[in-house]
């Protein structure tokens, strides 16, 4: 029999009747002859209630007392859900993530998973019962409620599906898969039929928010076949693998956008050998996540660095910035926000030289000032004003032939 993992997020458990709609989903694959793990979220918006409930208590909750509150959001919803299996005759069991032998490292709300004993769901598949466990949590070697942070249950999932030897993790959201931008924004965005782990991964951490970039590592890495499918209609989705096909041999597959960021720079730093491990260490003691930097020489022989971080992280990085002006030695800091970031992705990159050139001639055409880059082997990411972010993706997009009617002119040319 054939083991298959699926993963059903907070939109697609919404209420009872979607959680009805996930029971009978269930049910038709275990009429195939599948074995049947599912990974659930918490229900809609529960996880923002329960913080909230939180932060009317107090402005600094523990995190360990954060964990075991989070994660009784999933143990709601696969308790539903169990029931409205069982209301459709099919015998099911539910487990919390450390029923399910889920082991993580000691860290309250980041936690990463260290190991899983299948031992108890396999148990459960060989006696036919469909089994249902709580995404976004495990326990940690002393006991503790751990919580995976942010898109912890595509983690869990995945992570199942390689300690499980699955044939697939299918991941079931609000779209019908993953397209070559954010169709919300970019309206000629399209569905791709396949996309490469390391092109999924390079979208995922450049903005991309259909699948985390740890779940999608965590593919990469156990060789897990990932589809992303709409929970809603019953069509082809998106294949997450090794080598995807490249379509019409395109150089660019997807383009992603962040916005929110905020260019920091530091004037003048002495040219020491310290310099930048100094300034980044500081920030990063205090987990402020950096992103793109550059360094300049000054005509006096210093350097200004410039570096882009979350536009939330501002206050708290200029403050240890200026409290530390006396062991850095800088003569300004000037900040630069309501920036974003636009980024193409392919790995046809590689053995395609000039992309870079491309994108930046697309955006001298659109009058879109560029404050920063940033390249790797399958990526180009400028830093451009947020008021510009959509017009300027929507420009190369439509240059690098992916949008429908570019892609169906490729398509005709090609017959011809």
């Amino acid at each position: 029999m054939t083991t298959i993992v699926q993963k059903f997020g907070g939109t697609s458990v919404g209420d009872t009747d979607k959680i009805k709609r996930v029971a009978k989903r269930i049910k038709e694959r275990m009429d195939q002859g599948d074995r049947v793990v599912t990974v659930v979220s918490a229900m809609g918006k529960s996880t923002d209630k329960l913080v909230e409930l939180a932060d009317e208590i107090t402005d600094a909750p523990d995190p360990r007392e954060m964990d075991m509150l989070l994660t009784t959001g999933e143990q709601v919803t696969i308790s539903l859900v169990v029931m409205a299996l069982k209301e459709l005759g099919v015998d099911a069991v539910s487990l919390t993530g450390w029923q399910a032998g889920i082991t993580t490292e000691e860290v309250h709300q980041d936690a990463r998973i260290t190991d899983i004993d299948t031992s108890t769901l396999e148990g459960h598949l060989n006696d036919g019962k469909a089994v249902l466990v709580a995404g976004f949590q495990g326990v940690s070697e002393d006991g503790n409620i751990t919580t995976l942070g942010r898109g912890g249950s595509d983690t869990t999932a995945v992570a199942l599906a390689a300690a499980l030897e699955a044939e697939s993790c299918s991941i079931f959201t609000d779209v019908t898969g993953v397209y070559t931008s954010d169709p919300r924004f970019v309206k000629k965005a399209r569905q791709l039929g396949s996309i490469s782990y390391d092109e999924m991964l390079e979208l995922a951490h450049l903005g991309a928010g259909v699948l985390h970039p740890r779940a999608v590592e965590f593919a990469k890495n156990y060789n897990v076949k990932l589809v992303v499918r709409s929970s809603m209609e019953n069509v082809e989705g998106t294949i997450v693998e090794e080598e995807a096909t490249m379509e019409q041999n395109l150089t660019v597959r997807g383009l992603a956008f962040e916005k929110n960021m905020t260019k920091v720079t530091l004037e003048r730093l002495p040219n020491h050998y310290d310099t930048m491990s100094n300034l980044f260490k500081l920030l990063a003691d205090e987990g402020i996540n950096v992103d793109i930097i550059i360094q300049q020489m000054t005509s006096d022989h210093g350097v200004n660095v410039s570096f882009s971080i979350d536009s939330s992280h501002l206050g708290k990085a200029l403050d240890l910035i200026h409290n530390a002006r006396e062991t850095l030695c800088y003569s300004e800091v000037r900040q630069e926000s309501s920036l974003s970031k636009v980024s193409i992705v392919g790995s046809g990159m590689i053995s395609n030289p000039g992309v870079a050139a491309d994108m930046f001639k697309v955006l001298a055409d659109e009058e879109v000032a560029i404050k920063m880059v940033s390249t790797s082997e399958i990526a180009v990411s400028a830093v451009v004003p947020e008021a510009d972010m959509i017009r300027a993706s929507e420009a190369l997009h439509t240059h690098f032939g992916l949008d429908e009617k570019e892609q169906e002119k490729i398509e005709l040319a090609k017959q011809a």
